[in-house]
């Protein structure tokens, strides 16, 4: 498909360059002959990478280390960045003028509906990761045809524009920002996955879950009678009880009983299951076999920086778990790595970093059975300090790692699973577990 024709000579303003692929949206725009703003927050120096791969395109003018309202007015469209702040002033003056307002996977999921793609769309607060990378093993090991975007670092959608056919399957990760330009757009995946309903991203929301379920609810809202919906046991009742009269789609309910008790998987926990199930149920939709299903589901060695074993140093198990963003996923990876043999604590945790505003007292009640805390300094573990006065500081990840494995012994777990947000310490969660793996690979 050549989507070239339209962007060719409209007026695009793009917020932000974006960490998940939009230089490389932006310079399919820049190539298509559009004519570009690109304005980001970060300044020049910051935006170095980003300038340096771009700079080939003379259509592209920059607004750097602040935005401007000039810059959203008489544009043909917005190119909306994720975390946008839901009452910005400046994406409200374009909305003023009727401009339309998109985001990168949104108009991806457009062009791929107009081929006759199949699109599968995957979110929830917990799992969707791990769950869309089950789905695509599931269909690449069926033979078919697959592209894959949304949270995926450094990947472009719209340049893949050219290779969508009739016969492909997209299957996209999508957060709740992501889906606000499913919801901008009126569109949703023809299979939809939603896996579990947890507190996440409340300081972004101010405190308001329901519109934190509403940008989900996205996902499924513009499907039709021909469509599938994949609830998660964890959330279904929650979705049906808000939204149950606006579901249009065949719906199907899965959790980890789903899963044959036969299938053996590799990769630790019962939420994994949980994971395998609802993966299983998309590969049903869309009619693959399940004998292809089982055996991309046992060979899935996981997700790198989600429960993954990185390194047996001596006998002491260590696990770089750095997308661990929320209590609740820590608490999974706790029950994932309890080893019920033992008779005491083997699991000494890492944790700690920016503050979220979510509710910490399950995790802080469980945290008694690990045998130590390891703290990493931010405005979150300032919160719960005060309630783990045996637990040590650090203000650097080496100084916390180094003190991990000198308390531990062979038949321990060293789990950095940090349950708060990177920021401040590090560039993002990605740049926090790439650390992470580089000190531990690093130690004698």
């Amino acid at each position: 498909m050549d989507a070239s024709a339209d962007f060719r000579g409209k007026k695009i303003t793009v917020m932000g360059f974006g960490l998940l692929g939009g230089v490389g949206d932006i310079a399919f725009l820049a190539e298509s002959g559009a004519d570009l703003i690109v304005t980001d927050l970060k300044g020049e120096a910051d935006a170095a990478p980003s300038l340096e791969a771009l700079k080939r395109f003379p259509n592209i003018r920059y607004t750097l280390g602040r935005h401007e309202l000039a810059d959203f007015r008489g544009r043909d469209l917005i190119v909306k960045a994720p975390s946008t702040p839901l009452d910005s002033p400046f994406v409200n003056e374009a909305r003023k003028e009727g401009t339309p307002i998109a985001m990168w996977a949104a108009l991806f999921a457009g062009f791929a509906r107009e081929t006759g793609a199949t699109v599968v769309g995957v979110t929830g607060t917990r799992g969707k990761t791990t769950v869309t990378e089950m789905i695509v093993a599931i269909l690449r090991a069926a033979g078919k045809p697959v592209i894959q975007g949304g949270n995926i670092r450094g990947t472009a959608l719209l340049p893949r524009v050219r290779e969508l056919t009739s016969g492909t399957v997209v299957v996209l990760e999508l957060d709740s920002w992501k889906l606000q330009g499913f919801g901008e757009a009126h569109i949703s995946p023809h299979v939809a996955v939603f896996t579990t309903l947890l507190d996440d991203h409340l300081n972004y929301y101010h405190g308001d879950r329901s519109a934190y379920l509403a940008d989900k609810a996205n996902i499924f809202l513009y499907q039709t009678p021909s469509d599938a919906l994949i609830l998660g046991r964890q959330c279904a009742a929650t979705v049906i009880e808000k939204y149950g009269d606006r579901i249009d789609a065949h719906v199907v309910i899965a959790d980890e009983h789903k899963l044959p008790d036969t299938w053996t998987l590799c990769i630790p926990g019962l939420h994994n299951r949980y994971n395998a199930a609802l993966a299983l149920s998309v590969a049903r939709a869309l009619g693959v076999d399940d004998a292809v299903s089982k055996k991309a589901l046992e060979s899935f060695a996981g997700v790198p920086g989600r429960l993954e074993l990185v390194r047996d140093a001596n006998g002491v198990k260590v696990y770089n778990d750095t997308t661990a963003t929320t209590p609740d996923a820590t608490l999974a990876a706790l029950d994932a790595l309890r080893d019920a043999r033992l008779t005491k604590p083997n699991v000494i945790l890492i944790m700690g970093g920016a503050d979220k505003e979510l509710d910490m007292s399950a995790l802080m009640a469980k945290l008694p059975e690990v045998k130590r805390v390891v703290l990493l300094a931010g405005t979150g573990t300032e919160r719960i300090r005060a309630d783990l006065p045996d637990a040590s500081v650090f203000h650097t990840l080496a100084d916390a790692v180094a003190s991990a494995f000198a308390h531990a012994e062979k038949g321990d777990v060293i789990l950095f699973s940090p349950a708060f947000a990177s920021f401040g310490m590090f560039k993002n969660e990605y740049d926090r577990g790439e650390q992470f793996d580089a000190l531990v690979k690093g130690r004698a």
